[in-house]
């Protein structure tokens, strides 16, 4: 079993609301997310700022935590979501809800053969971003470093991790501000951003 945890908590003080409601194409960056996530046996959708605003546009499939900690910071948003993965599941693989130029297909591609072991990551380009794939030997080690606005990052550093290029199927853009939505839309329409 492979789980999704969508990352979704944030207040989005850059871009001035929670990036979770955020609209691209009339569609919540949260549903673009999710659907990114849809290939995974289960995925767990964690919420903070704005939560019952944000729970209803997650769709029915998605199981839904709230981190009551969720100003802290995606570290606890992080160990809250690998808290939720079922025990049967083999690996997670993390997804921020501000990429919304990440479609499914590069999620498979990053995801495909996880194990307990594995340690994989999407990137865009030859830059490392996310899907991150976290096996399930490796859960512990990343709660235990997960603090403040560093997930995984610190726990990745030094070890081993299998770079998958997905450049081909989408846009790892972070959309932090406003601006960068627009870069993204324009990178979508074919643009050069």
């Amino acid at each position: 079993m492979i789980a999704g945890v969508l990352l979704a908590a944030g207040a989005g003080r850059r871009f001035g609301a929670p990036k979770a409601l955020v609209r691209l194409y009339d569609r919540p960056l949260v549903a673009w997310a999710a659907a990114a996530l849809g290939g995974c046996d289960v995925v767990v959708v964690v919420l903070g700022a704005a939560a019952e605003r944000v729970r209803g546009l997650v769709g029915p499939d998605g199981l839904v935590v709230v981190n009551p900690d969720w100003a802290g910071g995606m570290g606890s948003s992080l160990r809250a979501g690998l808290a939720a993965v079922p025990a049967e599941a083999e690996a997670a693989v993390v997804l921020t809800v501000d990429t919304p130029g990440i479609p499914r297909a590069a999620v498979e591609r990053v995801a495909g053969g996880a194990t307990p072991a594995s340690l994989a990551r999407a990137t865009w380009d030859g830059v490392p971003g996310h899907p991150v794939v976290l096996g399930r030997d490796h859960w512990a080690g990343v709660r235990a470093v997960a603090r403040g606005d560093v997930g995984a990052r610190a726990y990745l550093r030094g070890r081993e991790v299998r770079g998958v290029e997905c450049g081909d199927l989408g846009w790892g853009v972070d959309v932090d501000t406003p601006a960068d939505l627009d870069r993204l839309v324009e990178l979508m329409r074919g643009g050069d951003g």
